[in-house]
């Protein structure tokens, strides 16, 4: 069964720009080519597999949606799809405001002309985006990211479409269901496995609840989140930004910012203290999130060099 939709997101968008974070690292979930992205959805008791394609340009853009496999027509697999394209590959942000304000910061004046629609890329659900941040901490992404690709073929839904399989993100019940117990052996630390169990048991119950997190400003969001054991604000401001697309959101002690930036584009030439990057960063609000978006790609195309 096969169902078809276009959604037309605000312009400038480029899901090659923001899907390109999605081919950082072999991943059974986010399947991404430069042109195409594939990922397959947890709809009601089955899985549906969505595609997503773009025509027109940054300038006129369309988004295709195709959604295959049982259930692909019911109400529930377009809802699914919907929140994967406006959320996860940031379809549903205007960059409007963010762009005006940048073109008189000489930091991110050529950077938004380079990477014209670029959004943030993320996850659909806060709860994928908490368990990936978790994994992240304080390791190599690369073998983090191999610890998620695991967790998604142990525990995630599966379906072959011509000939390819392809794996569902866990859901937070199926987590919750194994346990500690059931996480051995996923080479995580015990305190990893217990932060990423808490979050399942928290989300499955409704005791953490993605609408009640949405609904809160940055702080609250912040503050809220970090009462779960195992959740530091990095953690939470990092989840902030790839699972609730929130522009403003930004993880100043991430590694990546206080050193790598801090170091090649950011204007101290060294490595810097989280306290300083919240600092700098404050030149952007309300677009800290998607201003480190851009600064990731433009240290991303320099190193590539």
């Amino acid at each position: 069964m096969k169902r078809r939709f276009s959604i037309r997101p605000p312009s400038p968008y480029s899901l090659a720009l923001t899907g390109e974070r999605y081919s950082r690292f072999a991943d059974p979930v986010d399947r991404f080519d430069g042109a195409t992205y594939r990922r397959l959805l947890a709809v009601g008791r089955g899985a549906v597999l969505a595609t997503v394609e773009q025509s027109g340009g940054a300038t006129n853009p369309s988004l295709r949606v195709t959604l295959e496999g049982p259930g692909a027509d019911s109400p529930r697999a377009r809802a699914a799809a919907e929140r994967l394209v406006h959320g996860a590959l940031g379809a549903a942000t205007d960059l409007t405001l963010f762009y005006r304000a940048a073109r008189v910061d000489p930091l991110l004046a050529p950077l938004v002309r380079r990477f014209r629609g670029l959004k943030i890329g993320g996850y659909p659900s806060l709860w994928e985006a908490l368990v990936t941040a978790v994994l992240t901490q304080q390791i190599n992404l690369s073998f983090a990211f191999s610890i998620r690709a695991h967790l998604a073929t142990a525990f995630g839904r599966s379906r072959t479409v011509r000939g390819e399989k392809y794996f569902a993100f866990p859901l937070p019940e199926a987590i919750a269901a194994a346990g500690k117990r059931g996480l051995a052996g996923f080479r995580m630390s015990a305190n990893k496995v217990g932060t990423v169990v808490r979050l399942a048991r928290a989300f499955s119950s409704g005791r953490l609840s993605e609408d009640e997190i949405a609904l809160r400003p940055e702080e609250a969001a912040v503050e809220r989140l970090t009462e779960i054991k195992g959740i530091g604000r990095w953690t939470a401001e990092t989840a902030l930004l790839r699972g609730l697309a929130r522009a403003d959101a930004f993880p100043a002690g991430d590694l990546g910012i206080v050193k790598y930036l801090a170091e090649g584009l950011f204007e101290h030439g060294r490595r810097a203290t989280e306290s300083e990057m919240r600092f700098y960063a404050e030149r952007w609000r309300p677009w800290r999130g998607l201003a480190l978006v851009y600064a990731w790609a433009e240290l991303a195309r320099r190193t590539k060099k």
